[in-house]
């Protein structure tokens, strides 16, 4: 499945200490909990592609985004495991939930019979493929290695799809948050390391099943694929993993704090949205325009912020009959993406990107499918 849930594709951010100062305010007891989960563990090395040990790698990759995500004010970092040991993939889920996290980030490497190799991010839900299921097969199948699984996995089967059904529910509330997240993170790697890109994908993970907030399980590359499990095992690699991650991550913080719905300020809300823009890497696509569609209507509004919920530079054009109205006005796709979010956050859930060539409507897929400079 090379489907994508969205194509969040958002703002590369160093945070700034002005957000985090905003964050803390607002809550000054709480920090935000970020969980790390590093995968496997102890007699459970994960997959050895290469001779290399997933365990080792993800705990390395893991340990490093804990560290810089700990230099910053008003997060807390809580890890599954920090030293090479067994963790059940329960217990994993119950550090985070006892937490009462904010998040919740699993780190692995990828293996497979093939010469595969690039980095995909999972949310919990369906297999959409039969190859997602075998990821979440071979993930969930560390049960077998812990004692009385029977009884601790309530008859839950690693290799039975029917099992997986009911495990969606419990995660749908925190699903959208979810694939932001895991979006900000693939498009990190893909775009700055140069990673192959398998896609934000949906399967069926216990350890993202029972965990109450906002998860994703990250696939760095395949240990099996030579280059790639050389350069996963290589310190050089596991830092820039761990960057991209990290980055992600505060980026995915950043986004909260301009959809908080303490704000009410718009001056806020603007600059906060205008600084995210500032510090987003360029994807720049030559003649063409991108904006945000919020509204189409029969009636002819002023495109005063009072009529958009405090939103500035609405623009009104006539088409087809109706009065469309805009937000946002640029080449940069990672920029329009940043708008969307805010717009969508701001009270337009059913916003959508738009892209025009030459001040003509052009169709978006198509336009993506053209190489960005």
């Amino acid at each position: 499945m090379k489907t994508k849930l969205f194509s969040f594709f958002v703002f590369i951010t160093i945070i700034t200490l002005f957000s985090f100062a905003v964050s803390a305010a607002e809550n000054p007891i709480k920090p935000f909990v970020v969980v790390l989960d590093a995968g496997h563990g102890g007699h459970d090395h994960g997959n050895k592609g290469n001779g290399y040990k997933e365990s080792e790698i993800s705990l390395n990759i893991v340990l490093k985004v804990g560290a810089e995500l700990e230099k910053l004010p008003n997060i807390k970092v809580i890890y599954t495991r920090k030293t090479d040991v067994f963790i059940e993939l329960r217990e994993r889920a119950a550090i985070a939930n006892r937490a009462d996290a904010d998040l919740f980030v699993s780190v692995h490497c990828n293996a497979h019979s093939s010469n595969a190799f690039g980095t995909e991010t999972f949310v919990l839900g369906l297999h959409k493929s039969q190859a997602n299921f075998e990821v979440a097969k071979k993930e969930n199948e560390v049960i077998y290695l812990e004692e009385n699984y029977q009884e601790k996995y309530g008859g839950f089967d690693p290799n039975a799809p029917e099992s997986l059904i009911g495990m969606v529910l419990m995660q749908e509330e925190y699903l959208d948050q979810s694939i932001l997240l895991a979006s900000l993170v693939q498009n990190n790697i893909v775009n700055n390391l140069k990673q192959n890109d398998r896609s934000v994908k949906q399967a069926g993970f216990w350890v993202l099943h029972n965990t109450y907030m906002p998860s994703v399980l990250i696939e760095t590359g395949f240990l099996t694929n030579k280059k790639e499990g050389a350069y996963l095992n290589s310190a050089q690699g596991q830092a820039d993993m761990a960057r991209e991650i990290g980055a992600a991550i505060k980026s995915y913080i950043t986004s909260l704090s301009v959809s908080n719905e303490k704000l009410k300020d718009p001056e806020i809300e603007q600059i906060q949205v205008e600084n995210a823009i500032e510090t987003t890497k360029e994807v720049i696509y030559e003649g063409v325009t991108f904006k945000v569609q919020l509204a189409a209507s029969s009636k002819k509004l002023d495109p005063k912020p009072n009529n958009f919920k405090g939103l500035k530079d609405v623009a009104r054009e006539k088409e087809d009959g109706l009065f469309k109205y805009y937000y946002g006005d640029t080449s940069d796709y990672n920029k329009i993406q940043v708008m969307k979010t805010f717009v969508q956050q701001k009270g337009y859930p059913s916003a959508y990107i738009v892209a025009f060539k030459r001040g003509k409507k052009v169709n978006l897929p198509e336009v993506l499918k053209s190489k960005a400079n």
